[in-house]
């Protein structure tokens, strides 16, 4: 298993669930979500297997030997199972804030959103707030998934923005809504 350099932990829990540092062998299933999902992406087109191959030799495979990597990325798996990624984005160590991102297994968002978006979101915290000391979380979503929303209000993220009209999507202009929660613990 990767390990992360700046972490002082590997592995982290709660019941069936647990996010670990990225797997390699997690890459084709998170390139057929990504795809599936491309919608509320900031993803241009699809992935290919040789993108994604790319992808994971020229930057992920760094990211776990760096001081201060500009993205810390997970498996999030079920009962040793991969069925979400993501991990903090957009790191900004000075200013100790970061972008949480996350996508799970297509066909579980109609019936376990709630409950997988919360899990992920209780174990990301504990890896940024209390591994990391971060400041600060956000997410940037383009406003595509109201359920979205609820589920982050539901775990104490408030609404920090709205960009109006701040992306296309299918030739119509979107508003961008960033949601952030402070560290409890600061």
């Amino acid at each position: 298993m990767n390990s992360y350099k700046i972490l002082s932990k590997q592995r982290w829990e709660n019941g069936v669930f647990q996010i670990i540092p990225l797997r390699y062998e997690d890459r084709y299933k998170i390139m057929q979500w990504r795809n599936e999902q491309i919608y509320h992406l900031r993803q241009s087109e699809p992935l290919t297997k040789e993108s994604q191959d790319r992808y994971f030799k020229n930057i992920v495979n760094k990211i776990f030997d760096e001081e201060k990597p500009s993205q810390i990325l997970f498996s999030f798996l079920e009962n040793g199972v991969c069925v979400g990624y993501g991990g903090l984005v957009h790191i900004n160590w000075l200013d100790k804030n970061a972008e949480v991102s996350f996508i799970m297994q297509t066909s579980l968002e109609k019936e376990h959103f709630s409950t997988i978006w919360s899990t992920y979101l209780t174990l990301i915290e504990r890896v940024a707030f209390k591994d990391l000391e971060l400041h600060k979380l956000y997410t940037y979503a383009f406003d595509l998934r109201p359920h979205l929303y609820e589920v982050l209000e539901k775990n104490d993220y408030f609404l920090d923005a709205r960009l109006k009209d701040h992306c296309f999507f299918e030739g119509k202009a979107k508003d961008v809504v960033i949601h952030s929660k402070i560290n409890p613990q600061i």
